[in-house]
């Protein structure tokens, strides 16, 4: 499952205290009463002392469905890179972070499973500087700087290569939450950025070691191919990719995945399967919106080995 949850909040530790005050259990019961063996969740808050993931799993198992074993790593969201990345003329604002954020470390991401993860199988790609992606495609006119580039990662919260031993053999899983491909200007940094995080996993697969083996690659990607911001090129490539399958879950024959307070409604989140594994079943969970929850739906596959 991946689900962009509403938890995140304004400030440091403000989602500790509203876990330990069971303000922030809304989210967490859409994800037990779903029961899933795996979540990836985006949209949470990290703290350096996991308080806050081990808060989510007591509640987790409180509500019936515990998910002992998981990963979680710093994001680069809140980062300052100490450049005006937007150039206002201002510094260390959300947006001259190395990935938008109020904090450090506001909306991260965490992967919690059923299944114990695989000692020493898990890679933190978050740190690939964007410079260095396969087919970067930069903003335009040298619009970041040499010593910008030197320090500006891809990923503007995070990506992950995780390994879980399942009971019928290790699954990999592969995810991130890119960058939403709107507020800039006509250089297109956030736009381009988004794209080339979609590329990046195109490559990513292809190695043998990816490819061979069965896995599932999932997240917000934040690009609908029929609506929206954003560079279709990249998203299409994945959907299509020979190495993947897109199951389209749906509601009610719906593809939208996220349905905000203005009427826009667009499919953003993605769970793809390697084609080493069948797909049972594939659905966006639509249960009904409330300030207290987020503007996102979880998106469910049901995966069989094969």
């Amino acid at each position: 499952m991946s689900y962009h949850t509403g938890l995140s909040r304004d400030g440091p530790a403000l989602l500790v205290r509203d876990l330990m005050d069971g303000k922030a259990r809304d989210d967490l019961a859409r994800v037990a009463a779903l029961a899933p063996d795996i979540a990836v969740l985006q949209n949470v808050d990290y703290d350096h002392d996991l308080i806050a993931v081990s808060l989510i799993q007591k509640a987790l198992a409180d509500l019936g469905h515990a998910m002992p074993h998981g990963f979680t790593a710093r994001p680069n969201t809140g980062r300052d890179s100490g450049f005006d990345l937007d150039r206002n003329g201002k510094l260390g604002e959300p947006r001259d972070m190395l990935g938008y954020g109020q904090f450090a470390g506001q909306g991260g991401m965490l992967l919690l499973s059923r299944f114990p993860l695989v000692a020493d199988g898990t890679r933190d790609l978050s740190q690939l500087l964007w410079r260095d992606a396969p087919m970067p495609d930069l903003p335009a006119d040298e619009y970041f700087a040499a010593p910008v580039l030197d320090v500006l990662p891809l990923h503007s919260v995070g990506a992950w290569d995780v390994a879980v031993e399942t009971p019928r053999g290790v699954l990999r899983v592969l995810t991130s939450h890119a960058t939403t491909p709107v507020f800039d200007g006509p250089e297109d940094r956030n736009g381009l950025r988004n794209a080339a995080e979609l590329r990046f996993w195109r490559h990513y697969i292809e190695q043998p070691q990816i490819a061979d083996a069965p896995f599932v690659l999932l997240g917000t990607f934040n690009s609908d191919l029929d609506a929206g911001e954003g560079h279709k090129p990249p998203l299409r490539a994945l959907l299509q990719h020979p190495l993947l399958t897109d199951p389209e879950p749906t509601w009610a024959g719906d593809k939208v995945t996220a349905h905000w307070s203005n009427g826009l409604q667009l499919r953003v989140d993605y769970v793809l399967p390697s084609r080493r594994l069948g797909v049972r079943a594939a659905k966006v969970e639509r249960t009904p919106q409330t300030d207290s929850v987020s503007r996102h739906y979880p998106v469910i596959v049901d995966v069989v080995w094969q």
